[in-house]
């Protein structure tokens, strides 16, 4: 074991591959070249089309050991990734890791195929009873979790070498035209996708919706697909929503929303041209709904919003506030219906959102993020990985991305979460490095990171409650009582990866 940066003990390697610790958010440099995929040949009067899926893993040539990928842009209703994996099963394969976008807790019907041996690892963000097994040590599964531009990078760079991606397409032609803006799986962007299409050794686009020859608009193209399957459904895109898309009406998250949106003013960032990123959880949203008032009453343009879309984006694009979206993900039906009618709201990679190996993410032009968390600590790490009791429980997803481009990073959660303080010594699971964090914002008062002493002076003077963060945790523990340490087993169960690819911490197993 050795220690990295943030003195978080790191394997040496894990699950067969030598790792990097982590040091610090930006130095680490690429090698090499973009990984490209095999040439290949389709002559007149071919066809891609067959008849299932059995049919396209062996037309595929997939065999033990091998790794497969999916999207998750369906999130908790996608229906693909267990289909693959029961086909997979019956064909005999063994041993297969999964390198998809994210696991949501609908994959867990693919529990009974890890216990036998089916599928060995994952190579990506886990949320729900996957990881909850695996922390407790009741699954056996090594785990790799990555950010979103994490991800792209290590399939782009050949660090996880995709042998056969499925890609789901809600709406596709014989030829392998397709994009996710039409028919009954609609999910709008395919943005995770787009990575798999270009960089996987093989591509099956699999749809429930095939329309003739062409299929347009195009999301990903024809000459990317080398097999095209028909099935019955891809899922249900109701449960794209699988967080609440309104604006809270809790009154602490209401305040800090407010103080929120008034760090964003002080900060000097909301001018013409104004670039800005949430979430989709309430208090994210009203972050937003405040910032849209400030906007309209200065009478500021945006320039654009980006990230996961939601509906309330889409307003604000409509309304005029912004000039475009960069979408690399629907977070919710109305999103999904923007995307395929409005030319400003444009569908991206994500390479191009967030990839830090690449000549300029869109991540890096953002002005101000907005991001939750599980816990923080007194040196403004964030966890949003591992719950209170050190499960395995969320996906990385574009939180370390946005910090890391952001000129303002703004973290919001409530101070006291479950009776559990927010503000920790040490937070369970590092998952974004306090170096990126610039604001962190609760009800009780606002923590500025040391680094930025002029946004400090500044909301003082405008009469905002800022506090020293540990002045802010001994105000929360006397409320809530100092927590008790979690107890963990040396084992490692998971690695947390830095979006350049080095280990900024791990999951150990639970202490039962």
């Amino acid at each position: 074991m050795v220690r990295n940066s943030l003195g978080r003990l790191i394997p040496e390697s894990f699950n067969g591959k030598n790792v990097i610790p982590f040091s610090d958010p930006f130095s680490l440099q690429p090698k090499g070249f973009r990984a490209s995929r095999p040439l290949t040949r389709l002559n007149p009067g071919q066809k891609k089309l067959l008849p299932g899926l059995r049919e396209a893993i062996q037309a595929a040539g997939l065999k033990d050991g091998m790794t497969i990928s999916t999207h998750h842009h369906l999130r908790n209703g996608d229906a693909l990734l267990a289909q693959v994996v029961r086909e997979i099963d019956a064909l005999g394969l063994r041993d297969i890791r999964i390198a998809s976008s994210s696991i949501h807790p609908a994959h867990a019907e693919i529990i009974p195929f890890i216990e036998k041996g089916v599928i060995s690892a994952l190579e990506c963000g886990v949320n729900g009873l996957i990881g909850e097994l695996v922390s407790r040590g009741e699954l056996s599964c090594p785990i790799t979790v990555r950010t979103h531009g994490g991800r792209a990078r290590a399939l782009i760079s050949g660090e996880i070498p995709v042998d056969v991606a499925f890609i789901a397409a809600p709406c596709c032609d014989d030829y392998g035209n397709m994009n996710g803006y039409y028919g009954p799986s609609a999910c709008g962007s395919l943005g995770y996708a787009q990575v798999d299409a270009q960089h996987a050794r093989t591509v099956v686009a699999v749809t429930d919706n095939l329309v003739p020859y062409p299929a347009s608009p195009v999301s990903i193209p024809q000459t990317m697909i080398d097999y095209v399957v028909r099935i019955d459904t891809l899922g249900d895109p109701k449960k794209i929503v699988s967080t609440t898309t309104r604006i809270t009406t809790d009154p602490v998250g209401l305040q800090i929303a407010k103080y929120a949106a008034q760090v964003i003013e002080a900060a000097g960032v909301l001018c013409d041209g104004f670039s800005f990123q949430t979430g989709s959880g309430g208090i994210s949203l009203a972050v937003a709904d405040n910032v849209r008032t400030l906007m309209r009453s200065a009478g500021i343009k945006g320039s654009f919003g980006c990230g996961g879309i939601t509906g309330y984006f889409v307003d604000m694009l409509e309304e005029g506030l912004f000039e475009t979206l960069f979408d690399v993900q629907c977070f919710d039906l109305k999103a999904v219906d923007s995307i395929g009618r409005n030319r400003h709201h444009l569908e991206i990679s994500a390479d191009m959102y967030a990839n830090p190996f690449n000549a300029g993410a869109v991540v890096n032009r953002l002005d101000a993020v907005i991001l939750g968390a599980t816990e923080v600590d007194v040196d403004f790490n964030v966890n949003v990985n591992t719950e209170s009791n050190g499960y395995l429980l969320h996906n990385t997803g574009g939180h370390s991305d946005t910090a890391a481009g952001a000129r303002l990073a703004i973290i919001v959660a409530p101070s006291i979460r479950g009776r559990l303080p927010i503000v920790r010594d040490a937070v369970t699971t590092v998952t974004t490095p306090g170096e990126t964090v610039d604001v962190i914002v609760t009800e009780r008062g606002i923590a500025v990171n040391p680094r930025h002493q002029g946004l400090r002076g500044e909301l003082l003077r405008r009469g905002l409650p800022v506090k020293d963060i540990r002045q802010l945790q001994e105000e929360i523990y006397h409320i809530t009582g100092r927590p008790r340490p979690l107890e963990f087993e040396d084992e490692v169960v998971a690695l947390i990866e830095y979006r350049d690819g080095s280990i900024i911490d791990v999951v150990r197993k639970v202490k039962k």
